[in-house]
């Protein structure tokens, strides 16, 4: 991505997207549409529509697609290959890698090791994330498909767009929900208080936002933590991450949402105290794992299930949870 920050200095009144469409010519008026769809266009820090008013002095900022001709390398590094035939590739992704070139990220991501391994997946998708057919937060581990082929690509975002592709994720939250299963449909958008951040919004005739669902099951349950499966009838940015810290049930060890105690939130003993924080020390970020996938093939129509064990991290943690607190519920 390429960040531009503009000061608008023209009359009041006009369109936002014109106003974008004519300042950087580089881009069609659908890219900038597309940018405004995403919430990739702030005015004075808020996402907005399309149509946004602009007044003399508004600050707009705008996160672009680098030009098609700033080159993806290839870096070979340490892949997990759960699956491949001619088709795609599963992947199973460590917490800690970014999946494509982004501000700050060229050349060490997922992409840049997937065309080390095969150049196969070059120009298939889009140019700066080729083979990517969806995609997982920098420090989310877990199974993620990538398109080796024209055909396969096509095929794989259908059955996303149509949910025939099916995604289950495990993640440890802090609190104890008042639910078994519970279904949080609430639209996600760019957070209108921080630009870094994702929220639920509330008024989306305001603020840009996109229909969210997501599915939480309670599958085990440690007194102020619990371990969720959480399965996505959508995929938008961090969605699982918001949706659950939307519920006060943040994902433990997510710095963005919430998700860092430093302490267990009730008497625990001194060792039992001391492990927790070497347990926290020692995370990258929120445990959150991708562990199941399941698709049809795209040249066969072939049900297919993949699984993924849990992160050393992951389990580490949750193995504590288990023998130290379970008495707890």
């Amino acid at each position: 991505m390429e960040k531009k920050q503009l000061v608008y200095d023209g009359d009041r009144g006009l369109r936002a997207d014109v106003y974008l469409a004519q300042a950087v010519p580089d881009y069609s008026r659908s890219a900038v549409q597309k940018l405004f769809r995403s919430g990739k266009v702030l005015v004075n820090g808020q996402a907005v529509r399309p149509g946004c008013r602009l007044e003399p002095g508004d600050v707009i900022e705008a996160e672009f697609e680098l030009p098609a001709d700033t080159p993806v390398k290839a870096v070979s590094m340490p892949l997990d290959i759960v699956y491949e035939d001619g088709d795609l590739i599963i992947v199973n992704k460590p917490s800690g890698l970014t999946v494509h070139p982004a501000a700050g990220h060229r050349d060490d991501t997922l992409v840049n090791g997937l065309l080390a391994y095969t150049e196969e997946i070059a120009g298939i998708g889009d140019e700066e994330r080729p083979g990517i057919v969806h995609r997982l937060d920098k420090d989310t581990s877990g199974l993620m498909c990538v398109a080796r082929s024209r055909l396969a690509y096509q095929s794989l975002r259908q059955q996303i767009d149509r949910r025939k592709m099916h995604r289950r994720y495990l993640a440890i939250v802090l609190g104890d929900p008042d639910f078994e299963e519970a279904v949080i449909d609430a639209p996600i958008g760019r957070s209108p208080a921080d630009r870094q951040k994702q929220a639920v919004i509330v008024d989306t005739d305001k603020y840009t936002a996109r229909n969210a669902v997501t599915r939480v099951t309670v599958r085990e349950r440690f007194g102020s933590f619990a371990l969720a499966e959480c399965v996505l009838d959508t995929g938008r940015t961090h969605q699982i991450r918001v949706h659950m810290a939307y519920i006060r049930h943040p994902v433990l060890g997510d710095p963005l949402y919430g998700g860092v105690k430093k302490h267990i939130p009730f008497r625990a003993t001194k060792q039992q105290e001391r492990t927790y924080a070497a347990l926290c020390a020692s995370l990258k970020g929120q445990l959150l794992h991708a562990y199941s996938l399941s698709l049809l093939h795209p040249a066969t129509g072939e049900e297919m299930t993949f699984e993924a064990p849990l992160p050393e991290e992951f389990r580490a943690m949750l193995d504590f949870l288990r023998g130290e607190l379970r008495d707890r519920v």
